[in-house]
């Protein structure tokens, strides 16, 4: 019989006692009391505990035994069970994949593994997680610091939105914002001044115009620079939406990146919505501050004819002709030999960046409709660009290239203040063109 049961019906015997003292204990040991004898006691108690008792015995019966239970019953049992089992995306089943099976698995299938759901393989995953540790830990993050940049980083890697990896990672939509919003802004702080630098020790910019002028056969390049419209939701008003309106018709901010040889950014700005013109961004940033100060000092100057050339970099004609930014020859007008050579060794040096962009877009494709508020875009933008050096720097495999819109715009117009930059820089430009013309007449 139950146990709970017994219990009951102890408990009930002890109270038809205590209602009716005349008649004797039924617990004590040498009762002898038969039931018709309590049935015809005086007191209502008897009657009443055998009506209780009769009616709880009824209910014990009736109920399935614990000891023997049928099969529907361990099928019913069991399926609670299965329902609160975690799922792929869960800690447990992280924690189960980066600390179990992760070692266990060859090199190239886990790293594959781990590029396909976050952007990376699992060394440069971990070099990721050991740097953010100590920022993320004075957060005072509920989720395990490893598995949170995870999350950010499938989130940037395939362009989910809140929503979508909150419902994947059983999570309020909100959360995920905070948490994406953190490590956005630890990247772009804390990790861009170690993983995007100007190249000004004597090796590294040696290294980098040797590596351009194999290229190019043009000395002394040292980057390339290119600016790249970051698609965004549209903005609430109209006077907003007009200014960040690009010339390609969607609304963006304007990405201006400078990248050498190996692709590597060694400078990043956004600072602008997608209808300001690249040169007015370009003037903008600290870069062109710095470069036009002289603050900037690149220890390398080699004479060519006369003429003392210091590193420069190259772009297209959006950006202005000056001393250390040197643009094509030629626009939409006809061009002799010297100029068409050199125009093509310029370009050359400069798909440089552009191949850089689109492997950038292409393995954070978040950069192809980024889905965050306006106000974090710039963090994201560039803590994707953080992460692009330093798949770049670990020789990551590179992802499809994503295509940008065709370019087009006029010239950019020379201000006022830098017209003794300008004749410089058209003065270093022909010396250049003049001597590649030279030495290739001369093969």
């Amino acid at each position: 019989m139950d146990q709970s049961f017994l219990l009951m019906l102890s408990n009930l015997l002890h109270l038809q006692n205590h209602l009716d003292p005349t008649t004797t204990s039924l617990l004590s040991d040498n009762a002898t009391t038969s039931p018709s004898s309590i049935l015809t006691s005086t007191s209502a108690a008897p009657l009443l505990f055998f009506t209780l008792a009769s009616v709880l015995s009824y209910l014990a019966s009736s109920r399935p035994s614990n000891s023997s239970p049928s099969p529907s019953t361990t099928t019913t049992s069991a399926a609670p069970a299965s329902a609160e089992e975690p799922s792929e995306y869960s800690v447990a089943a992280f924690r189960a994949l980066s600390t179990e099976r992760i070692w266990a698995m060859e090199a190239p299938l886990r790293d594959s593994q781990w590029r396909s759901s976050y952007g990376l393989s699992y060394p440069v995953f971990t070099t990721v997680v050991d740097k953010l540790k100590p920022f993320i830990a004075q957060s005072n993050l509920s989720l395990p610091t490893d598995y949170a940049v995870a999350m950010v980083l499938s989130r940037l890697a395939h362009g989910f939105s809140a929503k979508t990896l909150a419902k994947r990672y059983s999570l309020e939509p909100y959360l995920v914002s905070k948490i994406t919003n953190m490590v956005t802004r630890l990247l772009a702080t804390k990790l861009y001044p170690e993983f995007i630098k100007i190249p000004v020790s004597r090796r590294r910019l040696h290294e980098t115009t040797q590596a351009f002028e194999e290229l190019t056969s043009l000395p002394n390049m040292c980057g390339a620079i290119d600016g790249s419209h970051i698609k965004i939701n549209p903005p609430k008003t109209q006077q907003t939406l007009s200014s960040y309106r690009s010339r390609h018709g969607f609304p963006s901010v304007l990405l201006q990146v400078v990248a050498d040889h190996k692709k590597i950014f060694w400078d990043v700005c956004v600072k602008a919505p997608g209808g300001v013109d690249d040169a007015t961004h370009f003037r903008d940033s600290l870069l062109y501050n710095r470069l036009i100060s002289g603050d900037v000092v690149w220890d390398k100057v080699i004479n060519l004819r006369g003429h003392h050339v210091r590193p420069y970099i190259v772009g297209d004609w959006c950006y202005p002709l000056l001393s250390f930014l040197l643009t094509p020859l030629s626009y939409n007008e006809r061009v002799t030999q010297t100029q068409n050579l050199f125009d093509s060794a310029l370009m050359k040096g400069r798909s440089v960046v552009v191949d850089a962009i689109g492997l950038l877009k292409g393995r954070w494709r978040i950069l192809q409709d980024l889905n965050v508020g306006l106000n974090h875009g710039p963090q994201t933008i560039v803590a994707c660009c953080v992460l692009h050096n330093l798949c770049q720097i670990a020789r990551e495999p590179e992802p499809e290239i994503w295509k940008e819109p065709e370019e087009s715009g006029a010239p950019a117009r020379v201000l006022e203040v830098e017209k003794a930059s300008y004749y410089f820089g058209e003065s270093l430009r022909q010396t250049l063109a003049d001597d590649f013309h030279q030495r290739v007449s001369s093969r």
